[in-house]
């Protein structure tokens, strides 16, 4: 199974400070032997939200990273819409600002979270440290 990531970003190096699907981009990574790569940058063009927790957006934003065959969603902040997003990825919480950082805090949980993957639409969320 490849193992799919996408970082939430406005910057390219740090996490947003805003939710994840509030993100400017998303840098996707490829997981493979315990390693990860930057395959791709993808602009954040997900409808805007009408109201906080739009299912609208939720929706937008999972058909932007489902194209890129994302598993993992890897932020430091998730909003209202991660109960509906979790039901196609496994939403990971990281309390890093660096995006380096949080891969490597990914990448030694990396058995945890593909149990998570494989409860399917039952999964939740998980905080790494």
């Amino acid at each position: 199974m490849d193992v799919i990531v996408a970082c939430a970003t406005d910057d390219g190096e740090k996490f947003t400070d805003k939710h994840f699907g509030d993100a400017n981009h998303y840098l996707i990574y490829k997981i493979d032997n315990r390693c990860y790569v930057c395959i791709k940058k993808i602009d954040n063009t997900a409808e805007e939200e009408r109201f906080h927790g739009d299912p609208k957006k939720a929706k937008s934003v999972s058909s932007i990273l489902s194209k890129e065959n994302v598993k993992i969603l890897l932020s430091k902040r998730f909003g209202p819409n991660i109960v509906r997003m979790k039901k196609s990825f496994v939403p990971v919480l990281v309390k890093t600002e660096r995006i380096e950082d949080g891969l490597k805090i990914m990448l030694e949980n990396l058995n945890k979270i593909l149990e998570e993957w494989n409860r399917g639409e039952n999964r939740e969320y998980l905080t790494l440290r």
